[in-house]
């Protein structure tokens, strides 16, 4: 079973968010990167672009395919995780800890429709 953790915010397209203040941290679930297999690039977005929930932002490609992200939650890029880009395997390693972008959220309430843990666990189950 895959490593789901608590307090994050997961979409169905298996992005989680961990929200920091007006932060948010968007990256791949444990479930996603396993997926995926061995990850060799991650496409990401420029600082300052916005992002839109729902709506592709970037890929990731692994040795079996290729993966687009979509974030969760609307917002503003503020960071990108650069150790990506030499790295891509620090995905597989520990996607929870190697996040891809981080945006200030400009609508917390979106966080609402997103999964919590036990809910996206549960969705994990079903696609097997």
């Amino acid at each position: 079973m895959a490593k789901v953790i608590e307090g994050l915010y997961y979409s169905e397209s298996h992005e989680y968010v961990r929200v920091e203040g007006d932060f948010g941290f968007i990256g791949i679930t444990d479930y996603a990167q396993n997926a995926l297999g061995n990850v060799v690039y991650v496409d990401m977005p420029e600082v300052d672009d916005e992002v839109e929930a729902g709506e592709e932002f970037g890929a990731v490609e692994s040795v079996k395919a290729a993966s687009d992200l979509y974030s969760p939650v609307s917002g503003t890029v503020v960071e990108i995780n650069e150790a990506l880009e030499d790295q891509p395997e620090l995905i597989n390693e520990d996607a929870f800890e190697n996040w891809i972008i981080k945006v200030s959220l400009s609508d917390k309430s979106e966080l609402d429709a997103l999964m919590n843990a036990a809910a996206y666990e549960a969705f994990c189950a079903k696609e097997h």
